[in-house]
């Protein structure tokens, strides 16, 4: 088979895929027209963040079967347009994690011992040690924000150093941050308030950027030490300069910045930072290892193998997979509104399946909810390929279960979200053999179908209540397209349920929620 690499990989990956009688053409020179005229040659296409892998590129690639992406992040790979050919898309998030983790400590220690701005006095042929005295890290409390693969690394690094390691993160369980020795916290403010050193290593999502912000900057601990190896923008750059300036944080060590690759932070001006061009993988090691890893999963993809990093390979034949669409559909969006509604790590989720599911292959409906229920707090594409490990990774538990009937339709699925201090439950049937819709929320009967911009009010069930949103909605020029207001025989509270032509926003949420009668509300996306 053929493969053609365009961006510069490890040669060991190169050596590898010739050692398994791979056809391999390297060019990292190759113009786009040359790239278009010559990939209907290649089954497979190994590219880093530079080539796009999009629909023009596509209509070219005849034989094309594998994209491996020398890398994490697939922006510059048009993930729907792959899918629908059978492409399989592989990317290798695990190889630069070590280097990521070993960078951040590197830049803590700089930062803590104010080893640039020495190492620059005294190339200057000067000698003042009183300038540059710093802080020990033993003893110190260090607090993480975002317990996944490199903050985990980080933690357990940090603690042979002798220090305490809080962390937050709601979509890990408690019994993971026992297990490390880490101690849990239950809000942000709490981590905020406790360290002495803080660490970001979330995702960059919606609910991400600005997470530590003007605000957080009044909860900390005065000379406070923060360091972001993340991604630029989860801290707002503005809102750190004035605290550096103001003498409430000490240091800034920082990898990423909102504007890459021409950056304009004033961040770049002060003493008190330590800045790198974004190095947190740019090791040989990681270099070797992504090279390397890259080339192993696009071998495996080629030969028809299951493959640990594939982003959206399919799992079904073409003919099982139009069957199951509508429910694939319906479960993804009901996945997709949990976390929306709650941040408690989930627990457990069970399954059941009521009707005509016997003989089904019930695997791609589980991994839909996943899938769904992932994509809204995680950065990185969440698959049917990925979602289950993504799950276990996180601890969860999936069981399920069949009952021969159904009280209402042919056939419906039942899921119940399990957390540390509440179950969620949620049921969804198909109407004739296309329309998904939502039937049950935790006991209230519904019928509703999950798309676009939706609300979900929790209001005492008194008179009023439905024109009381109604004309609130109106005022900010937000149509309804469908109500649902249902009454359960267990709760005293009515639920609404609505779909919306415009997303809500903040102020106008917050404009519901203090109506009178208003118990809870959710602007939700789907």
């Amino acid at each position: 088979m053929k493969i053609l690499v365009t961006e510069n990989i490890a040669d060991e990956g190169i050596a590898f895929l010739k050692a398994q009688n791979m056809d391999v053409t390297v060019n990292y020179t190759l113009t786009r027209e040359a790239l278009l005229s010559s990939i209907s040659e290649y089954d497979a296409l190994i590219v880093r963040s530079v080539t796009k892998v999009n629909e023009e590129l596509y209509a070219h690639a005849k034989n094309l079967k594998v994209v491996g992406r020398a890398g994490n992040g697939v922006d510059n790979i048009e993930l729907a347009g792959a899918t629908e050919r059978g492409i399989i898309v592989v990317n290798t998030p695990d190889a630069n994690t070590v280097s990521a983790a070993e960078h951040t400590i590197a830049l803590m220690l700089s930062m803590a011992r104010n080893i640039p701005r020495a190492n620059q006095h005294i190339k200057s042929k000067q000698w003042d040690r009183t300038l540059f005295r710093g802080v020990e890290l033993k003893g110190k409390t260090l607090g993480i924000i975002g317990l996944g693969r490199i903050g985990t690394m980080v933690a357990t690094r940090m603690q042979a150093f002798g220090m305490a390691v809080v962390a937050y993160d709601p979509y890990i369980r408690s019994d993971k941050f026992e297990k490390l020795g880490v101690e849990k916290m239950e809000q942000l403010s709490d981590l905020l308030v406790k360290s002495d050193f803080i660490s970001v290593h979330t995702p960059k999502t919606k609910e991400t950027i600005g997470i530590i912000n003007a605000e957080s900057f009044k909860l900390v601990k005065r000379g406070v030490r923060v360091v972001n190896c993340a991604r630029g923008g989860i801290i707002d750059e503005a809102a750190l300069y004035d605290a550096l300036t103001q003498g409430i944080v000490a240091g800034a060590a920082i990898d990423v910045l909102k504007d890459e690759p021409h950056p304009i932070s004033p961040l770049l001006d002060l003493e008190s930072t330590v800045i790198t061009p974004h190095l947190g993988a740019d090791t040989f090691e990681a270099q070797k290892n992504v090279g390397e890893s890259v080339a192993i999963e696009v071998f495996e993809a080629l030969k028809g193998k299951l493959v640990a990093n594939a982003v959206n390979l399919p799992t079904l034949s073409q003919q099982e997979l139009e069957h199951m669409k509508p429910y694939l559909t319906l479960l993804e969006r009901m996945g997709k509104i949990y976390h929306q509604i709650h941040h408690d790590a989930v627990e457990r989720i069970v399954f059941t399946y009521k009707g005509d599911f016997t003989h089904r292959n019930t695997d791609p409906f589980v991994l839909a909810f996943i899938k769904g229920l992932y994509e809204t707090v995680l950065d990185t594409p969440v698959t049917y390929v990925n979602a289950k490990l993504i799950a276990e990774n996180r601890g969860v538990t999936v069981s399920e279960s069949r009952v021969s009937t159904t009280d209402d339709f042919n056939s419906s699925i039942k899921i119940e979200i399990h957390s540390k201090n509440q179950t969620f439950e949620m049921e969804g049937a198909l109407f004739g053999k296309n329309d998904p819709r939502i039937v049950s929320i935790n006991s209230y009967p519904m019928d509703i179908t999950p798309k676009g911009n939706m609300l979900m009010i929790e209001n005492n069930d008194s008179p009023g209540m439905i024109g009381t949103i109604g004309l609130l909605l109106g005022q900010n020029n937000i149509n309804i397209s469908t109500m649902n207001v249902s009454l359960s025989k267990t709760h005293k509270p009515a639920l609404m349920l609505l779909t919306i032509d415009l997303p809500v926003q903040d102020d106008v949420l917050r404009q519901i929620q203090n109506q009178k009668g208003i118990l809870k509300a959710w602007a939700l996306k789907i």
